[in-house]
């Protein structure tokens, strides 16, 4: 592995990625819609363009032979062509030009919601099936596209996927933020019994994981064509979790608790009413949402430790404390 291509580079995941590529003294391009200064500086080069034109793809794939496809459009809300067309086509486009230019190695960054029913999930492996519904546009979309991906392995294209979940740390712009946003608004309640356990992952283990999988389908075909949930080294309940981070900020810590059904049954009549409305912005509750936050969903890591030889190498303990850093004093 000499030149890699990251997807969505200058995201939080990505730019992680390319971080540990760069340390790691490997020549690293990065695919955006947008230069980064701040990763040229570190000796990354930015290509700026949308992955849904395949032209623009292949000429930024000419010459690296492993491609970490980060680049999606998440969120839980918003128009389906718009996910479509980053995240399915864009991966279509991935794909295909792997092919075309005998790139031997893609790794994707998969979801955990691929698998996520609306049902607990407590430690099972990749052997869960896609749902045969879905409640939202990105988890529709991250299926399809992963499907492509896994498919498209061969013995000159080995492919695989990291589903890391709840993904968090300095830098991060989405779940970090909006918890605070809503814990200081008072906007947050718990839903169901608040006993539930979910996964989390820190930025780094994030970025390790997928540069441990490239180097794994490069040296091995035993994780070729195969998902891999990633984590900490243990769940941890969400809601004392997150109480733990108000209490540390001086936020006030949620009480406030609402029935699942009612939640439930809040966030469809909010998602009628915002689509008869046209309105872009996310409702403050989904159904989709109201699962995620009343639900078990953490997974069994065995796989991608016996596979990819992964196991977190910053603690849960670590990554709170340099989580704290960066929200208190910026370090």
């Amino acid at each position: 592995m000499r030149e890699v291509l990251v997807t969505g580079g200058g995201g939080f995941v990505g730019s992680a990625i390319v971080r540990m590529l760069v340390e790691q003294g490997i020549t690293t391009r990065i695919v955006g819609r947008n230069r980064y200064k701040n990763l040229e500086q570190l000796g990354a080069t930015c290509l700026v363009g949308d992955i849904a034109n395949k032209d623009f793809v292949e000429k930024s794939c000419r010459g690296v032979d492993t491609v970490i496809h980060t680049a999606a459009k998440a969120g839980i809300w918003g128009m389906w062509n718009e996910y479509y067309r980053t995240n399915v086509v864009g991966t279509k486009n991935i794909v295909e030009t792997c092919r075309k230019l005998e790139i031997p190695r893609l790794v994707y960054t998969s979801t955990p919601t691929v698998v996520f029913n609306g049902l607990d999930i407590e430690g099972e492996n990749e052997h869960l099936p896609y749902p045969s519904r879905f409640l939202c546009h990105y988890s529709k979309s991250k299926v399809m596209a992963e499907k492509i991906v896994l498919a498209a392995t061969t013995a000159t294209l080995r492919t695989c996927a990291i589903r890391p979940h709840l993904i968090w740390g300095p830098g991060d712009p989405h779940l970090i933020p909006r918890l605070i946003e809503r814990g200081k608004a008072k906007a947050l309640k718990i839903v169901g019994s608040g006993k539930n356990f979910v996964d989390i992952t820190f930025i780094e283990n994030v970025a390790h994981a997928h540069i441990l999988a490239a180097k794994s389908i490069n040296n091995s075909a035993v994780a070729a064509g195969n998902p891999y949930f990633i984590g900490q080294e243990r769940p941890v309940n969400l809601w004392n979790w997150i109480n733990e981070l108000y209490q540390e900020l001086g936020i006030p810590v949620i009480t406030a608790r609402i029935p699942f059904r009612l939640a439930y049954a809040i966030g469809a009549m909010l998602e009628v009413g915002y689509l008869l409305l046209k309105k872009s912005q996310e409702p403050p509750m989904t159904r989709f949402l109201a699962e995620q936050l009343s639900c078990n969903h953490y997974f069994s890591h065995d796989n991608a430790a016996h596979d990819l030889g992964y196991k977190p190498i910053i603690s849960l303990e670590q990554g709170q404390e340099r989580l704290m850093n960066w929200l208190t004093i910026g370090a």
